[in-house]
């Protein structure tokens, strides 16, 4: 993966006049699993589409007590606030805003839109089908998809063992996982790969391959995209049944991995990493201006592990994306 430029942050500079606004909302859930959406009324901004139940924080309000105000006043119910499962930060024409989004551990009282508003009780498998705000479409993705994306090193000099690092990491867990494997020789990697996605597909998980178009469409997998890639390509390289994904450093090149239609994105590098020591860096800060400019679901990477995914989620992340960090005995 190549070393970052400093974030470019045009989206962020051009919003740095406009409003902040502090959002919350709650993930609720029926006794079927359904999750609640509401329809955004006329005559309010975005109107016409369906959002997370919630609202803003009133001044000096914390957001489990605005949480609580918003959703009686707006459903009528009572409820105990659970854990936080994403914070997006997300930039608008006219305002800058964070949206906090909070598991809704109970609820009581009947729910009831008591002002207009429609609501509809989804299954999470269909929340995508839902037109939704910019900042509420990561949530979709964070109650769906995996929260950790394996990149995997070079197999070294033994094949089986390898396989079962794989094999390991995916016991751990682990349901995303790009094939990589830099300087390994093209007709062994080309087994290897087939191997990879057997054992991937025993375990229920998502493979995408590295940069090779005709190798993901010759196996029917992913492919990640480098992002010297993006410029070239005037269509997403993939049928919609098959995920596509792209590494990303810059605001521009995330925009040109959703104009594309690219499912998700990797960003980084956000920590020092022994393989770039003393190259530049994101930090959490740099990640979450370049949240802002898109709505895709989006990875860190750059020196992390499983203990980064909550820190990883208040900034907007689907999660995080490693090779020593998801890889067993690295």
């Amino acid at each position: 993966m190549k070393q970052p430029p400093q974030p470019d942050v045009s989206a962020h500079r051009r919003t740095e006049a406009c409003r902040h606004v502090e959002v919350v909302a709650g993930v609720i859930r029926d006794t079927r699993g359904r999750i609640l959406l509401a329809r955004r009324t006329e005559g309010r901004d975005l109107a016409g589409l369906w959002e997370f139940p919630g609202g803003k924080h009133e001044p000096g309000e914390s957001a489990e007590a605005a949480l609580i105000r918003e959703l009686h006043e707006e459903l009528g119910i009572d409820i105990d606030v659970g854990a936080p499962l994403i914070a997006v930060p997300q930039a608008y024409p006219d305002k800058r805003l964070r949206l906090d989004v909070r598991e809704v551990k109970a609820w009581r009282g009947a729910v009831r839109g008591r002002e207009g508003q429609a609501l509809a009780w989804v299954p999470p498998a269909q929340l995508a089908r839902y037109a939704m705000p910019p900042a509420d479409r990561p949530v979709v993705a964070a109650l769906q998809q995996p929260d950790r994306y394996l990149v995997t090193p070079s197999p070294g000099e033994d094949d089986a063992a390898w396989l079962s690092a794989l094999e390991r990491a995916l016991a751990s867990g682990v349901r995303r996982v790009q094939l990589r494997a830099p300087g390994c020789e093209a007709a062994r990697w080309k087994r290897l790969v087939e191997a990879a996605i057997a054992v991937c597909r025993d375990a229920d998980a998502q493979v995408l391959v590295n940069d090779d178009v005709e190798l993901a469409q010759r196996h029917q997998i992913g492919v990640h995209l480098r992002a010297a890639q993006l410029p070239g390509l005037t269509a997403r390289p993939l049928p919609d049944a098959l995920p596509v994904a792209a590494s990303c450093h810059d605001a521009q090149e995330l925009r040109l991995a959703q104009a594309l239609g690219c499912d998700f994105a990797v960003v980084g590098t956000v920590h020092p990493t022994p393989s770039h020591p003393g190259g530049p860096t994101l930090g959490w800060d740099g990640f979450a201006a370049l949240r802002e400019s898109v709505s895709i679901p989006i990875y860190a990477i750059g020196g992390l592990g499983p203990d980064d995914l909550a820190e990883a989620r208040s900034h907007g992340a689907q999660g995080i994306a490693a090779i020593r960090g998801l890889w067993p005995g690295v």
